[in-house]
């Protein structure tokens, strides 16, 4: 996800009787899931530090390229939110340059420490885990300077984080709250044409991170159903809290949605009377860009006059396995005769992607998989009306027909029909851009933040007895070693596996 991916959409408070989006989240979402909002007793202590973990991706990464996306808007808004209510925060990332110094500043009451495990430059994130030792050891190291009790409280991000967390939380006497942001179950059922799978170790690697967390952060009830249907969550240990929007950053211009769109495209050298379809995020198979153009393409097989008036920007840089070709979709517009058309854009700042999102007709984002949306959210919060796959949290950051449109599946067809609709109806942008705006206005990070204390108050007054490292045998319990297979290997691994 773009700069913006990554940032917010609102955190949702479910109701009594079942999560808001049960729709979503499988026909008995409303009784897996046990009281659904933890609303802990005044005279319980909250939270006054938390270390956090982000292993992979650090939050001072420019999003919307490399492996920084959502993930990354998520840990720094919510930590700032945190700060802002009193709840110290320390970011544990890897240190992926030589330059960076080992403790920054990121906003009053967060500090980001960099850890030094493996090489600096080039480590790709399937190569991480060979290096999880290096960043626990890094981690044990930082905390032993600390007196006891200096933390309350471990959250985790991704898995590769989850894995360190497990440990240290049981190192430190600690609760550990978890947050998944993707699951490698979910990603290998809905995979694209030509992406990579999921390694088995980080499916072996996400059961026991299910299996050792006191709480379990989920972002909307599907994903709440999806940890329970997959990995055998304990639906009592299961809270969802949709991620917020930065509000301040990503709203419509002062003079109107309208008015604000023709004024962003004089800024970023766009024609005010154009058709302009947005594509903002990171450019892999998983985020499917490529049904975008083929969707394009087929819009002006049918409608050829359109092409004087279209535009379709694509901003971002490749990840993930789109790294291993990262022109193929260059040449695919140019394969489609549609290169004259589309624009490639590098990931920019929010300021200026919040411009992006202004300028934007629709936002199309018809991704393979979604933990939530975050970057449909932003261009909501703009005033910009959104095209998604209903997929994910999507249909939750979506209001279909109102704010956007959902499509079923990933044929180009449908997205070129409703991209058509559009095209006919030069005031539907305008009319769904209005709604968009006050959608998203539900979604803060001021509640996400909120919602976030509740449950680490939680988990810290309702923590089973410390958990060992060491079991009878005398093994620990640590984190799978990848083998030349991509399997699991110890003792941690074959008790995963027989769950």
């Amino acid at each position: 996800m773009l700069n913006g991916a990554a940032n917010e959409v609102s955190q949702y408070v479910p109701q009594p009787g079942g999560f808001g989006d049960h729709t979503h989240a499988g026909p008995h979402a409303d009784t897996l899931f046990g009281p659904p909002r933890l609303r802990p007793p005044s005279v319980r202590r909250r939270p006054r530090r938390v270390a956090m973990l982000s292993v992979h991706t650090s939050p001072l990464h420019q999003p919307g390229t490399g492996d920084a996306g959502g993930m990354n808007v998520y840990v720094v808004e919510l930590a700032r939110r945190l700060a802002a209510a009193d709840v110290e925060v320390e970011i544990f990332t890897r240190a992926a340059s030589a330059a960076l110094p080992p403790v920054v500043d990121l906003a009053p009451g967060v500090l980001v420490r960099h850890l030094d495990a493996g090489p600096y430059e080039g480590l790709a994130k399937e190569d991480l885990p060979a290096h999880l030792c290096a960043f626990t050891h890094g981690l044990m190291r930082a905390w032993a300077d600390r007196r006891p009790g200096h933390y309350d409280l471990l959250h985790s991000h991704y898995w590769l984080s989850g894995h360190v967390g497990r440990l240290a939380a049981a190192r430190w006497d600690v609760p550990l709250v978890h947050t998944m942001h993707t699951m490698a179950k979910v990603k290998n059922a809905s995979l694209a044409v030509g992406d990579r799978p999921e390694p088995a170790t980080r499916v072996t690697g996400e059961a026991q991170i299910v299996e050792a967390a006191d709480r379990l952060i989920a972002n909307t009830g599907n994903e709440a159903a999806e940890l329970i249907r997959h990995y055998d969550a304990d639906p009592a240990q299961v809270t969802v809290v949709h991620p917020g929007v930065n509000l301040d950053r990503f709203r419509p211009d002062a003079s109107g949605v309208e008015a604000g769109r023709t004024a962003a495209r004089m800024r970023l050298g766009l024609p005010p009377d154009a058709l302009v379809l947005l594509f903002a995020g990171r450019i892999q198979p998983l985020k499917a860009p490529d049904v975008l153009l083929l969707a394009v393409a087929r819009l002006l097989e049918e409608r050829p006059q359109l092409r004087e008036r279209l535009v379709v920007p694509v901003v971002g840089g490749p990840s993930g396995s789109g790294l291993t070709e990262p022109e193929s979709l260059q040449k695919l517009a140019a394969r489609l005769g549609i290169s004259d058309v589309v624009l490639f854009r590098p990931p920019v700042g929010q300021a200026r992607l919040a411009d992006w999102y202004r300028a934007a007709s629709v936002l199309v984002m018809p991704s393979y998989s979604e933990s939530f949306g975050l970057v449909a959210l932003e261009a909501q919060a703009c005033g910009t009306p959104v095209i998604a796959a209903e997929v994910g949290g999507l249909p939750v950051a979506v209001r279909n027909e109102v704010s956007g449109v959902l499509v079923p599946g990933h044929h180009p067809a449908d997205y070129a029909r409703a991209l058509g609709r559009f095209a006919d109806d030069p005031a539907l942008s305008a009319r769904m851009g209005e709604a968009a705006a006050r959608h998203a206005v539900s979604f803060g990070w001021d509640t996400a933040a909120s919602a976030t204390v509740d449950v680490y108050t939680a988990a810290i007054h309702q923590r089973p007895r410390p958990r060992p490292l060491f079991d009878a045998a005398g093994d620990p319990h640590a984190h799978p070693h990848t083998d030349p297979h991509g399997g699991a290997s110890g003792r941690g691994a074959g008790h995963a596996h027989a769950r």
